[in-house]
C-alpha cells in the first residue's frame, strides 16, 4: 500500500514537472518570437530611435506599477490559476490588435495595455512553481531553464519565418503561443503562497542599509544594459549587415547559453561566493558591450553571444540570493520586490529609453558605449560592496 502511494505521488510529481516545463517553454517561446524583433519591426515602420525607445521602455515602467497590483488581486481572489489564464488570454488578444496599429500614440497605448496584462504572468507562475518545488523538494532551476530554451528556439524560428512572410508574423506567433500557454496554465499546480509583501514596513529598514542601497545601484547599472540589449541587439545585427535569420541565430546562441549556466550557478556560488560570481558576470558583460562598440565582424559577434549565458545565467541567481542573504528575515519579501522593481524595472526602462535617444542621435554603436559605461560603474559599486562586506566580517570576528 505504501509503495503504491509513493508510485502514485511520483507519477503525479513527474506529470506536474512536465506541465510546468511546458508552460515556461511556450510562454518564453511567445516572448522570444516577439520582443527581440519588435524593435526591428518598429524601425522598419519608420519610427525614430527615440520613439522606438519610448515604446520599448514602457514595459518595465508598467511592470513596476502592475506587478504589485496583480499580486493583490491574486491574494484577494485566492485563484492564481484563473488570474494567470485570464491575463494570458487578454495579452494574446492585445497582441493581435498590436499588428494592425500604425499610429505612434496608439502604439504607446497598446504597448502599455499589453505590458499590464503580460506583467502578471511571470510573478504568478513563479510563485506557483516555487511554492510547488518547496513542497516536493524539487529543483526550480531545472524547470525554469525550459523558458530559456523556448526563447532561444523562438527567435530563430520567427526570424526565419519573418524573412519568408513579413515581420508582422511575430504578432501572430506571439498570440497563438500565448493562447496555448493559457490552456497549459489551467493545469498548473494550484499552490498558495504565504509570503506577503509589506512595502511600508520594509522600505525604511532596507534603505538604512548601505549594502542594500548600493546593490540596487549595482543591479540598475549592470542588469539594465543586459535587459535593454534584448531590444537593440536585433537592430545592431541588421545594421551590421545581418539578416532576420541572423538575428534569430544570435538570440538562439545567447539565450540558449543561459540554461546550462543557470543549472551550474548554485555550485559556482558555493565555491566562489556570491560577490565573486556577480563580479565575473559584470566584467564579462562590460567586455561584451565594449567589444560591440568597436564594430567587430558578424562572425565574431555570433561567437561572443555565449557571454550572455555567463552574465544572465550567473547574475540572476547570485543577485537574488545576495538580496535575500543581506536582508532581515522580517523584510525579505519586501527586499526582493524592491530589487525587482528598482534594480531591474527602472534599470531596464532607463537603459531602453536613453538607448533609443542615443540610437537616434549617434547610432547603434554608441548605444553599446553607453552600456559599457554603465556596467563599469556597476562593477566599481560591487567592489565597494565587497569592501563593506569584508569590514562587517572583521567587526564580527573582533566581537
Amino acid at each position: 500500500m505504501e509503495v503504491s502511494l509513493k508510485q502514485t505521488n511520483g507519477q503525479q510529481e513527474s506529470k506536474t514537472n512536465l506541465t510546468i516545463s511546458i508552460f515556461y517553454f511556450f510562454f518564453f517561446f511567445g516572448l522570444g518570437s516577439f520582443t527581440p524583433l519588435l524593435s526591428v519591426y518598429l524601425n522598419e515602420m519608420g519610427l525614430s530611435g527615440t520613439q522606438i525607445g519610448t515604446v520599448m521602455s514602457i514595459t518595465p515602467i508598467v511592470m513596476i506599477i502592475a506587478q504589485p497590483m496583480w499580486g493583490m488581486i491574486t491574494d484577494y481572489t485566492q485563484k492564481p490559476r484563473l488570474v494567470l489564464t485570464g491575463t494570458l488570454i487578454t495579452a494574446a488578444v492585445i497582441g493581435l490588435i498590436y499588428s494592425s496599429v500604425n499610429t505612434f500614440s496608439i502604439l504607446i497605448f497598446i504597448a502599455a495595455m499589453l505590458s499590464f496584462f503580460q506583467s502578471a504572468v511571470i510573478p504568478i507562475s513563479d510563485s506557483l512553481t516555487i511554492s510547488y518545488v518547496q513542497r516536493v523538494k524539487g529543483n526550480y532551476g531545472a524547470l525554469r531553464l525550459w523558458g530559456a530554451i523556448g526563447f532561444a528556439i523562438a527567435v530563430l524560428f520567427s526570424g526565419r519565418l519573418s524573412e519568408i512572410v513579413s515581420l508582422s508574423v511575430i504578432f501572430y506567433i506571439f498570440s497563438i503561443t500565448l493562447f496555448i500557454t493559457a490552456i497549459i496554465a489551467w493545469k498548473m499546480p494550484n499552490e498558495r503562497s504565504s509570503a506577503q509583501v509589506d512595502l511600508k514596513k520594509g522600505v525604511t529598514t532596507l534603505f538604512r542599509m548601505p549594502r542594500f542601497v548600493l546593490f540596487l545601484l549595482t543591479t540598475f547599472m549592470i542588469f539594465g544594459p543586459i535587459a535593454a540589449n534584448n531590444v537593440y541587439f536585433g537592430i545592431f545585427i541588421t545594421d551590421m549587415g545581418g539578416t532576420l535569420t541572423g538575428v534569430g541565430i544570435a538570440f538562439l546562441l545567447s539565450a540558449g547559453s543561459e540554461a546550462p549556466f543557470m543549472k551550474v550557478a548554485g555550485n559556482w556560488i558555493q565555491r566562489l561566493g556570491m560577490l565573486h560570481i556577480l563580479l565575473i558576470a559584470g566584467i564579462i558583460s562590460c567586455l561584451r558591450w565594449a567589444f560591440y562598440f568597436v564594430e567587430p565582424s558578424l562572425m565574431l559577434v555570433y561567437a561572443t553571444t555565449i557571454a550572455q549565458g555567463v552574465s544572465v545565467g550567473l547574475f540572476i541567481p547570485a543577485a537574488l540570493q545576495y538580496v535575500r542573504d543581506i536582508s532581515p528575515n522580517s523584510v525579505r519579501a519586501t527586499a526582493v520586490s524592491l530589487y525587482a522593481a528598482i534594480g531591474n524595472g527602472l534599470g531596464s526602462w532607463f537603459c531602453t529609453y536613453v538607448g533609443g535617444v542615443i540610437l537616434e542621435t549617434s547610432g547603434i554603436l554608441n548605444v553599446y558605449l553607453f552600456f559599457t559605461s554603465l556596467t563599469l560603474i556597476g562593477i566599481l559599486t560591487l567592489f565597494i560592496i565587497r569592501y563593506l562586506d569584508q569590514k562587517k566580517k572583521e567587526v564580527k570576528n573582533v566581537a
